[in-house]
């Protein structure tokens, strides 16, 4: 893209991922700007760490209305103010309506703390633990009608320890989660990352099934 990438980023909570965004964007060369911080809990940390580097905030409780199609649509009125290329989810804690999903097509984007497909859902790293798993990690995948079900961009893997609890194990994933999200995003703010028909698409190449691999 010629001109700057405008991204909105969901959050519902400390915003970890959400800071490694914002920071791997501080070079005035960086081809995108993240123009707004979204969440659905007044009290999530990363509202602050928005504030701090100057970024807009809205919040927008899921409790004030009356179930899940009222709140996305509301939700969709806020982001589009913005009128954003690309948004992001940072462990944004609603599951979302097709309908949202299919308003936000091609450019919307999650991370999730496994190696997608294994794992969707939650408690991702005890599970790969009492599997007996040799290697565990996280995925960017753009988001489609299916849980945890998009197709993948990139994943980081990670082996897993002899020793590992869900705790270690979560902390090592963390780090690589603050490494491919900021690549993701950049890849496409960069118009080189590309969601057609028939999966993602990195520079012109569909991108394998596991998306782009980056190995530990």
């Amino acid at each position: 893209m010629a001109a700057r990438c405008d991204v909105v980023v969901l959050i519902s909570g400390s915003g970890s991922n959400l800071q490694a965004l914002i920071d791997s964007t501080t070079g005035c060369d960086h081809p995108a700007r993240i123009c707004a911080v979204v969440s659905n809990r007044a009290d999530a940390f990363g509202l602050e760490r928005a504030r701090r580097a100057g970024i807009e905030t809205r919040v927008l409780d899921h409790k004030a209305y009356a179930d899940r199609e009222a709140f996305d649509a509301a939700l969709i009125e806020v982001i589009d103010a913005f009128s954003p290329h690309l948004v992001v989810l940072a462990g944004f804690m609603r599951i979302l309506t097709p309908g949202f999903v299919r308003h936000y097509q091609g450019r919307l984007l999650n991370i999730h703390p496994s190696l997608l497909p294994k794992y969707k859902g939650l408690h991702t790293h005890q599970r790969a633990l009492e599997a007996g798993d040799t290697e565990h990690g996280c995925s960017v995948h753009f988001v489609t009608e299916e849980l945890d079900g998009g197709p993948l961009v990139v994943q980081a893997v990670i082996p897993v320890q002899s020793d590992d609890t869900p705790e270690s194990l979560a902390q090592r994933v963390h780090v690589q989660e603050h490494r491919i999200y900021p690549l993701a995003m950049r890849w496409f703010a960069e118009d080189r990352l590309r969601l057609t028909p028939t999966g993602a698409e990195l520079d012109g190449q569909e991108l394998p099934a596991s998306g782009q691999q980056l190995r530990n």
